[in-house]
């Protein structure tokens, strides 16, 4: 099961400044409070392709949300291993910055729970071109993929092959708590890809707000301005803890 959600946005802000916004975004709460949820960013790679002058960025974030809540409900504890769905969860992110071509590529997947959901969002942010666009706006299309091998997992949980797990989606069990004589196996795939869909959107517009909080105090203070500030928010949260 697949289902892709697609958008476009256009930020406000030169291109060079949209990139740095990004990956300042999850810098601290204090300057990006739609970014509360993001407990750690960590820079696994970094270089410049001395070919094509190309960033090449890989990072990893950890995130208090793990999975939807209603999504959780949907799934037995032996595919969710119990427990809530405010557990942390690590979202892997590839970058490739082109600043001589004006464009950005990104992608962001996460490494939990892949079996039961899979969410891989890919980003495209473009420098419009100069002759038909203000150079001060920056395009970005976002396209979400959700795919759920809930099916291939029931069958290995179970045992049973393809055309064995087929036949116990058609015919579930018919115990008062099978959550399978509630859904069915493919039901449950497109209820939870449906869910996941819902959620995300949502935090696609908080993404852009907190982007756009950032692109403002970048306007207003500048990147140095922007680094004071991250730094006077860990010495507090240092002082806190």
């Amino acid at each position: 099961m697949v289902l892709t959600h697609t958008t476009n946005h256009t930020y406000s802000h030169p291109f060079p400044t949209v990139t740095l916004a990004f990956f300042l975004r999850y810098c601290s709460p204090q300057l990006n409070p739609f970014a509360s949820h993001v407990l750690s960013t960590d820079t696994i790679s970094s270089h410049i392709d001395p070919d094509t002058g190309r960033l090449h960025t890989t990072r990893i974030h950890l995130k208090k949300s793990r999975m939807p809540p209603a999504v959780m409900k949907l799934l037995p504890t032996s595919l969710t291993g119990g427990g809530g769905a405010d557990k942390a969860s690590y979202i892997l992110e590839s970058s490739v910055v082109d600043m001589k071509e004006g464009w950005m590529s990104t992608e962001s997947r996460n490494l939990n729970f892949v079996g039961v959901l899979s969410v891989v969002e890919r980003q495209l942010y473009r420098a419009p071109a100069s002759h038909t666009t203000e150079a001060s706006t920056t395009d970005v299309e976002t396209k979400v993929v959700f795919r759920s091998r809930l099916g291939e997992r029931i069958r290995d949980k179970l045992g049973k092959s393809p055309q064995e797990t087929a036949a116990a989606v058609a015919h579930p069990p018919q115990e008062k708590d099978s959550w399978f004589s509630m859904f069915g196996a493919r039901g449950v795939q497109k209820t939870i890809e449906s869910l996941a869909s819902t959620k995300t959107q949502d935090q696609l517009g908080k993404s852009r707000e907190g982007m756009r909080m950032i692109l403002e105090r970048l306007r207003q203070t500048g990147v140095i301005g922007v680094l004071e500030l991250r730094k006077m928010a860990r010495e507090r949260s240092m002082e806190a803890a």
